[in-house]
């Protein structure tokens, strides 16, 4: 009988999940199109397939139910492994890095989600912090301490660690993202993307790696 239970759990807990992930579906794609304040429970209902009683099971309201999709959002984007392994050489780690970051960034779809998070952050400023510090900080953070190793090996020379990787992951998004985030063109080429990632790294090497002899 406990087994029985057990399995029954599962497959509940299954389908709660399921139908848990079809409303985020659903509601993502909603406040992509309309925006925060043009989304309504009632649209976000029918584009999930549920009932609004459902989606009030789910989520209490639309506060709620936005940030779980930023959460999501976060998760998806950690899932992304940047390589920084000290044992790298710097030059391959910076244009590795820059094409996958530049790649996340400018992802279809990937910048309605970003818009949609800046255009609520004033009003929701907990939510705005939380996913700087998920989705950003935490790469800037990883990646300065990957620059600081090689600082440490005198390869390189730069006096703040974090300021260098801001400023590297910055110029990668150079002519790229804010072009995208407007929606002032698709989004860029992989070709593309590694010839702007490739200027990039040619000036932070030029700043701040240490010359030979």
């Amino acid at each position: 009988m406990v087994a029985a239970n057990s399995i029954n759990t599962v497959v509940l807990g299954d389908e709660d999940s399921t139908k848990r992930q079809q409303i985020l579906a659903g509601a993502s794609k909603v406040f992509m199109d309309l925006g925060f304040d043009g989304a309504s429970m009632g649209e976000i209902a029918r584009a999930a397939g549920v009932s609004k009683g459902t989606l009030y099971v789910y989520f209490a309201d639309k506060n709620r139910l936005f940030e779980a999709i930023v959460e999501q959002e976060m998760l998806d984007q950690q899932k992304i492994a940047f390589n920084f392994d000290p044992g790298r050489d710097v030059p391959t780690t910076l244009r590795e890095f820059g094409q996958a970051y530049i790649e996340l960034l400018c992802r279809p779809g990937g910048g309605s989600a970003i818009r949609t998070v800046m255009a609520i952050a004033e009003r929701m400023p907990e939510v705005g912090r939380r996913y700087y510090e998920q989705s950003l900080e935490k790469t800037i953070n990883r990646f300065a301490a990957y620059l600081e190793m090689h600082v440490q090996a005198s390869e390189l020379a730069i006096p703040d660690c974090q300021l260098a990787a801001s400023q590297f992951m910055q110029m990668c998004q150079a002519s790229l993202f804010l072009r995208f985030i407007f929606q002032a063109s698709p989004p860029p080429s992989s070709a593309r993307i590694a010839e702007v990632v490739e200027s990039a790294t040619r000036m932070f090497l030029a700043a701040y790696q240490v010359k030979a002899g």
